[in-house]
């Protein structure tokens, strides 16, 4: 009998101008733990940041070096929402967020599968904050 596969993405790359900066910015204004923040030799260390008790997925921060890297920084997914933080309060983190000075592209909305506001994190990448209605 084989054995089924099973996977799952763990962690999503995010180039940043430096770990300090990054870890700085998600900590405090989004309130992510640090998971791992391991130096790897070289000016190089294997950082990984995720939503506070989240068991899910995480980002893994990487300094961007060369000229590709750099121009990318920032823009990971052209003009559009690069990735998504799902909550179970909505207006508790969306207030927290607006008082620490998080950057919004808009005002919160009503959407027929939740509430939801696009932001940005200091790089200028788009994250949705969204809590997703329940029936």
């Amino acid at each position: 009998m084989s054995q089924s596969v099973k996977q799952h993405i763990s962690s999503v790359a995010l180039l940043v101008d430096s770990y300090a900066n990054a870890i700085d910015f998600y900590t405090d204004k989004l309130e992510f733990d640090v998971i791992q923040n391991v130096d790897v030799g070289d000016g190089k260390r294997f950082v990984q940041i995720s939503p506070r008790d989240s068991t899910s997925s995480s980002l893994l921060l990487l300094k961007a070096e060369s000229e590709q890297q750099l121009a990318a920084m920032g823009n990971q997914a052209g003009d559009s929402v690069f990735l998504i933080i799902q909550t179970n309060d909505f207006w508790r983190d969306y207030q927290k967020m607006q008082s620490k000075g998080v950057v919004f592209d808009e005002q919160p909305r009503e959407e027929p599968y939740g509430t939801v506001v696009v932001f940005q994190d200091l790089y200028g990448n788009k994250f949705d904050l969204i809590q997703v209605k329940t029936d």
